[in-house]
């Protein structure tokens, strides 16, 4: 597409998404992330992200005025929408019904709260796509990583530039987003989205990231004691591995340091220098000897 044909499209995206919003007396609230994508583009990059065939099913969260929902549906047997706001799921309903879409299911629901259970555990394979309001990003992956038992195979999620670089961080920049969505998923960005590229426009960049479920086992029998362990180990971010960890754990430092030089890291090392599977070789030496 050249630049010309180019702001045609975003032109009329905008221009429809504003038409859409006078009619409806719709004033987008920064509170609940209503920023609307107009840019044809990166809805393409979404797409192709996702890697999607006729027999998929996709879970859409934070549908908006349903363009995504749109394109989605004309690649997959279903899609799950899931707005929690009223007007907006009403809209979407009569948009969908307008272009003569039958293949999406709308679900009135806040995805984080326990009523969108029951949406969520009838999926046997999915994947998610996502343009997700910034303040519930973390909740968000905690859900769909930690919690549910029926997890998608894959996600692709708008997210907060800086957010989405800190999950695919390396070890020197590791944080403890990093290490709780490495540790389930294969995560790469695979495209950015300029605060331009919204209405209204944001303060931030984004980034669209790809987070490829890990179908494999991790070796670690007790999750939740893991990710208490690695807390531990992050809990000052500026001092040493060994100390934050003496300190959360109870237990002599001396008998940590012996345990990291046995792993091949020095004793002086910091959290974020360390990589998953560093985490999970000490937890498992440390879990071993009831350390733990």
């Amino acid at each position: 597409m050249d630049a010309n044909n180019l702001i045609i499209a975003k032109m009329s995206l905008i221009s429809e998404t504003k038409k859409i919003c006078k009619l409806n007396n719709i004033k987008p609230a920064r509170s609940k992330g209503q920023n609307f994508l107009i840019k044809e583009g990166i809805y393409k990059k979404i797409i192709l992200a996702a890697n999607l065939d006729k027999n998929d099913t996709v879970l859409e969260v934070g549908p908006g005025l349903g363009f995504l929902t749109a394109k989605l549906a004309q690649h997959v047997e279903k899609v799950v929408a899931v707005e929690l706001d009223n007007k907006l799921a009403e809209i979407l309903k009569n948009r969908l019904d307008e272009l003569g879409i039958k293949n999406v299911e709308i679900v009135n629901q806040d995805i984080l709260k326990s009523e969108s259970q029951k949406s969520i555990k009838s999926l046997k394979s999915y994947k998610v796509v996502a343009n997700l309001p910034y303040n519930i990003t973390s909740r968000f992956l905690r859900k769909f990583l930690e919690e549910i038992e029926n997890k998608p195979t894959m996600m692709v999620l708008m997210l907060q530039k800086e957010v989405a670089e800190r999950i695919i961080a390396k070890p020197g920049q590791m944080s403890l987003l990093a290490v709780s969505v490495q540790f389930y998923t294969e995560a790469r960005i695979v495209g950015n989205a300029p605060k331009e590229a919204f209405w209204p426009e944001p303060k931030v960049d984004s980034a669209i990231i790809q987070l490829r479920i890990r179908n494999y086992e991790s070796g670690i029998n007790d999750e939740e004691k893991f990710f208490n362990f690695v807390r531990a180990g992050f809990s000052a971010k500026r001092k040493q591995l060994q100390g934050n960890l003496s300190k959360g754990l109870k237990i002599r430092s001396d008998k940590i340091k012996d345990i990291l030089k046995v792993n091949g890291l020095k004793e002086t090392v910091r959290a974020q220098e360390l990589s998953v599977d560093d985490w999970k070789k000490i937890f498992l030496v440390m879990d071993g000897q009831n350390m733990v």
